[in-house]
């Protein structure tokens, strides 16, 4: 098949093109012609969509999609699609399923069934047996069998020893291992950033020194190890200052930051609406401020969805009962759009994750394979239920005023548009 994008701006800084309005041809899956204006055959699938933009293929390095034994919640097939309508050619989909994604044939099971489809999928893979904190699993196994990082999702470590000897073992591979940064000892029950808001509404405060004593102890450890560590989800200012000094002692460290905490704080709590509960908490305006500054000092790597379907039943309850999590694919570029320029989106969903991954970034150029993402930035709209794409419908950004709207993705020989 012969797709050919009309007019297109390419926002690509390793691409010749880069910031210029072209023409591309794709044959077969790869890029065969870039060109001021290409002529129109009749069997061509031609694209044209209004201020059209491309990009190299978005890269969610946070996902999670429930299968298997969280259907309810959302399916690989659904995630899939939902991610690329969303605009991500590739998703890390985290390990908290039933069972926990924490041996080779439950790796080889993810990989299997998102085989076909135009968004690639990998696994990161559980640091521990279920996920449990206590004894490390098969890692090397894992990744040979292609798992890309190691993580138990939203749960630390707490045993000082086995973060150690993680760090140490995965060197042996060039393994990445994830350590969450919550100290559950300081966080105790809190559900909601320690402060003001939390004090009016009565409810259990997660002060953000829980994430710096956990980061501390991590850098301390990496520092002692050597290895690649990666912080996922940083919620707080202080937690950009730790990650900066690792970063100038030339420690292998990495972090991520979520759509919901670079633009949403805990003001919306009031509301007491359970699609604000995550984990970490939304913090304040002014770890906002430096959430952002540290995505455009370079301090920050990764910006994800973070996303977590969580269904009705576990989300519309009473807040302090409900899951944590919110959905995230359909809003990301909408809601980061909107408080970021667009090239530091582009980087901390493209370049920067795939070269902290191992994974291949294919540059908008001719001979290269065409793995692109489709999207205007100047789509102002309100987030609603009807752009909701996922099984579970639990948004944070739900009736948000976004900028920015993907319009899908070219990936895997495949054109998919929302």
């Amino acid at each position: 098949m012969t797709t050919l994008i009309k007019s297109a701006t390419i926002i690509d800084s390793s691409s010749p093109y880069h910031n210029q309005q072209k023409d591309i041809l794709i044959t077969n899956g790869i890029i065969g012609k870039i060109a001021d204006s290409i002529t129109t055959e009749d069997n061509y699938q031609v694209v044209e969509l209004d201020n059209l933009h491309v990009s190299c293929g978005w890269f969610d390095t946070s996902v999670s999609f429930g299968e298997p034994g969280f259907e309810e919640r959302e399916t690989i097939k659904n995630g899939l699609n939902v991610a690329a309508k969303s605009g991500f050619t590739s998703v890390a989909v985290n390990a908290n399923s039933n069972p926990v994604i924490d041996n080779k044939s439950a790796v080889e099971f993810l990989i299997h069934k998102s085989n076909g489809f135009a968004t690639n999928l990998y696994p990161i893979a559980a640091l521990t047996q279920k996920s449990k904190g206590v004894d490390m699993a098969e890692l090397y196994d894992m990744q040979q069998s292609g798992a890309i990082a190691f993580s138990d999702y939203k749960k630390p470590i707490e045993n000082d020893n086995l973060m150690k000897v993680a760090l140490l073992y995965a060197q042996n591979f060039d393994g990445l291992v994830f350590s969450f940064p919550k100290n559950n000892s300081i966080a105790g029950e809190g559900i909601a950033n320690e402060g003001i808001n939390s004090t009016k509404l009565g409810l259990k405060g997660n002060p953000a020194l829980a994430e710096h004593i956990q980061i501390a102890r991590d850098i301390y450890l990496l520092e002692y190890t050597g290895g690649k560590l990666h912080i996922p989800t940083i919620s707080s200012a202080k937690s950009v200052d730790l990650i900066k000094e690792a970063k100038k002692k030339g420690l292998q460290v990495t972090c991520s930051v979520s759509t919901h905490h670079l633009t949403l704080t805990d003001d919306e709590l009031h509301g007491f609406d359970s699609n604000f509960k995550t984990n970490p908490p939304l913090r304040t305006v002014a770890d906002i401020k430096a959430l952002q500054k540290g995505i455009k000092s370079g301090v920050i790597d990764i910006i994800t969805s973070d996303h977590n379907p969580i269904d009705i039943e576990h989300k519309k309850v009473e807040f302090s009962e409900a899951k944590d999590g919110t959905i995230g694919l359909e809003s990301a570029f909408g809601a980061i759009n909107s408080v970021l320029n667009l090239e530091d989106f582009i980087e901390n969903i493209t370049t920067k994750p795939r070269t902290i991954f191992g994974i291949e970034n294919y540059t908008i150029q001719e001979n290269n394979k065409a793995e692109i993402t489709l999207f205007n930035p100047e789509n102002n709209y309100t987030f609603t239920k009807k752009d909701i794409l996922s099984t579970s419908k639990n948004s944070a950004f739900l009736n948000k005023n976004l900028k920015g709207k993907a319009y899908g993705i070219y990936a895997n020989n495949q054109l998919i548009i929302n």
